[in-house]
């Protein structure tokens, strides 16, 4: 349905982020308005970047509704979180692909460019953390990890290296005496943010630390370069999006203790239960500017509302809302 201007809307698993934006932008990504074609359907553009795990449920809704919609162009792009709001805040595209929340400095730049927008979560993943499948670890602690990863651990280059600090933080402080090649995303990525913020916030902070990873890994924004490091090592270490890793050829995905509820698998169940302890919510976020002047944008949002929610979250191998989640969302974008 047609609908005004919306501010930012609180989803299921997080909080609303309130916005005092300023008045809608026209001059979003493409002016070009959505006219109707020989058949009755729609034409024009849509832009659509960010996230690089979202992305996938992006371009099978885009899929689904050219289908119905042949005429509309849609491009969509993953280059990361961070580098689809800098888009997104400027005008660039109507909708912004995020595996996490807008933060407060995006939202502020938003707000001083005129960009309206309203937040849709979408659906949930989990961040797999995954080694060579050769490599005979099993289970990692939020401790182990923090060892390893975090910013304590700048030229730590074996497993073993990481034990004195684990065993200090809690952790069992037996990882093997093996090289150590470490694999995930940029800074640009949100699956980096959210690794940092669940596994190694609490621990830096509680130690004075900066909270970030260690400089020293191979950082990629591409998911499948990443995999590609974690399968040319047999001690390798890594993160990325659980969809992406579930089904890799020689990739093993690692159990995960939090430090309470002891090793659990990175399933679908888990995830969507949030008994797997890496777990985050998936979002859209519209440029509520572009919705109300394109009539493209507002017909794929709304397809995005109903066969993306129901279909595309779980055929590209996320985990779809719950029902009540779902509500909240198609709520949020009802208006």
């Amino acid at each position: 349905m047609k609908i005004p201007a919306k501010r930012a809307v609180a989803t299921a698993l997080v909080a609303t982020l309130a916005l005092a934006a300023c008045g809608g932008d026209d001059d979003t990504a493409d002016d070009t308005a959505g006219e109707p074609t020989g058949d009755g359907g729609l034409s024009g553009d849509i832009v659509i970047s960010g996230s690089s795990t979202v992305e996938p449920i992006s371009v099978r809704v885009q899929e689904l509704f050219n289908e119905v919609n042949p005429d509309v162009n849609i491009s969509v792009d993953g280059p990361g979180t961070g580098d689809g709001f800098a888009l997104f805040c400027a005008g660039e595209t109507d909708i912004s692909d995020a595996s996490r929340a807008i933060k407060d400095s995006e939202a502020e730049t938003c707000a001083e460019n005129g960009i309206e927008y309203t937040e849709l979560q979408v659906g949930i993943d989990g961040i797999g953390v995954m080694t060579n499948s050769n490599n005979p670890v099993e289970c990692v602690t939020f401790a182990d990890l923090y060892a390893l990863v975090g910013p304590e651990s700048t030229g730590v280059g074996t497993w073993a290296e990481g034990n004195a600090l684990s065993a200090e933080l809690g952790g069992a402080g037996a990882m093997p005496d093996a090289p150590l090649d470490i694999f995930g995303p940029g800074e640009e990525s949100g699956t980096f943010d959210s690794f940092v913020e669940i596994v190694i916030e609490d621990f830096a902070d509680e130690r004075g630390q900066n909270v970030t990873t260690r400089p020293d890994y191979n950082p990629s924004a591409d998911d499948n370069v990443i995999l590609q490091g974690i399968q040319g090592s047999d001690t390798s270490l890594g993160w990325v999006g659980y969809a992406f890793a579930a089904n890799a050829q020689d990739v093993k995905l690692l159990q995960v203790d939090d430090g309470e509820s002891g090793c659990v698998d990175a399933t679908p169940d888990n995830i969507a239960s949030a008994t797997y302890p890496i777990a985050r919510p998936l979002f859209i976020y519209v440029n509520d500017a572009a919705a109300a002047d394109k009539p493209q944008v507002q017909a794929f949002v709304d397809f995005y509302m109903a066969d993306g929610l129901d279909q595309a979250v779980g055929e590209v191998g996320y985990v779809a809302l719950a029902d009540d989640a779902k509500a909240s969302t198609r709520s949020a974008w009802d208006g």
